[in-house]
């Protein structure tokens, strides 16, 4: 019993005098393990007379009990010391805020759309809208496309299969059947603008097969077009926020308008960037004009009491301008890495008085 009793004080102690886990883990091998000494007791227990066995057995196995237990309560207090050691060197301030992290952002397109949208309606004009598939009728017969027009033509030109009637419907070319469903429909005076997709058989840089438009319409008595001038200088001024726009108006031919023009605004092309309202360059920005007679004829309008003028304007173009966005294509290619670069916040909508952009 002696023995015994030096044995449990030794690794007792031992035990007590464990520094860290590894130190314990050792301890407890060398005590209770498959060689260790408590176990190389019970080991010569077969030697024994079974009264001797008896006593000196349940000796042994109360020894092994204690030690165990002393194991067992060392390592619950090595383990809770050695968490509040990685807690203290850990420390993390909750109070502190997290990184911002964007998860989702509004497209250029429809930023810059809710611009011009936010931008007319300051000057009265009201939003109309129009199904992206249309007829012959209102995509060029009341629009007075003559008919060999080159737009009229599978090149140009996303047609539908021939219906039993020989109609072919087609995805609309422009925005301009808007104009034409709203001055069927309503009597004037009318001040639309008509923004939303449209399709045309044609891919390159500054051009694909579905881009967006915003087209505007006025009829009233007395327009003329210095009403127009006044409307898009005012329009540019705004949307490029800037008050220094020079602005000239070519003749042009369009089917729809006479007189028809397009749009230059003066610019600063140098340096790789388009600058506007600097410069001495010249930018081509939209097409203008004033309504054609025949439109207003075809739409049930008396050309000799009303007179209008209309415009139209590429959104996604404008975007590439404003944004400085080199390729028209990437605006549609679903590049989240793009979209995360040229991307707004859904949490601030564009308005004349707060600022656009």
């Amino acid at each position: 019993m002696t023995d015994l009793n030096t044995l449990e004080s030794d690794v007792l102690a031992q035990v007590a005098g464990a520094a860290d886990l590894s130190a314990l883990d050792a301890v407890r091998v060398a005590a209770v393990g498959k060689t260790g000494s408590i176990s190389g007791l019970l080991k010569t227990l077969g030697a024994m007379s079974p009264d001797e066995r008896k006593e000196r057995g349940a000796a042994i196995n109360a020894l092994r009990d204690r030690v165990q237990s002393a194991i067992t309560e060392k390592k619950a207090s090595l383990e809770a010391a050695e968490l509040d050691a990685r807690l203290s060197r850990e420390t993390l301030d909750l109070t502190l805020p997290g990184p911002y992290r964007r998860k989702g952002s509004v497209h250029p397109t429809m930023q810059v759309m809710d611009e011009m949208v936010s931008i007319f309606a300051d000057m009265g004009f009201a939003v109309a809208e129009g199904p992206d598939i249309e007829d012959d009728f209102h995509n060029f017969t009341a629009l007075n496309f003559p008919e060999k027009h080159p737009a009229r033509e599978m090149h140009d030109t996303f047609f539908f299969e021939p219906k039993e009637t020989g109609e072919r419907m087609l995805l609309r070319t422009h925005t301009s059947p808007v104009q034409v469903r709203t001055m069927v429909s309503q009597k004037p005076p009318i001040r639309i603008i008509a923004p939303g997709r449209t399709y045309r058989c044609d891919s390159d840089a500054t051009h694909t097969p579905m881009f967006h438009q915003v087209e505007g319409l006025v009829i009233d008595k007395g327009i003329h077009m210095g009403h127009l001038k006044w409307t898009l200088e005012t329009f540019i001024a705004r949307f490029f926020e800037t008050d220094a726009v020079t602005t000239q108006f070519r003749p042009h031919h369009f089917p729809f308008t006479e007189p028809s023009a397009e749009m230059d605004v003066q610019c600063d092309r140098s340096g790789g960037e388009i600058k506007i309202g600097q410069g001495s360059s010249w930018l081509e920005i939209l097409g203008c004009g004033m309504v054609h007679p025949n439109v207003l004829r075809a739409c049930g309008i008396d050309p000799d009491e009303y007179q209008g003028f209309a415009f139209g304007m590429g959104v996604d173009r404008l975007g590439m301008l404003k944004y400085g966005m080199p390729d028209l294509r990437d605006m549609f290619a679903s590049d989240s890495r793009w979209l995360a670069h040229y991307g707004f916040s859904g949490f601030a909508a564009p308005n004349p008085a707060s600022g656009l952009s």
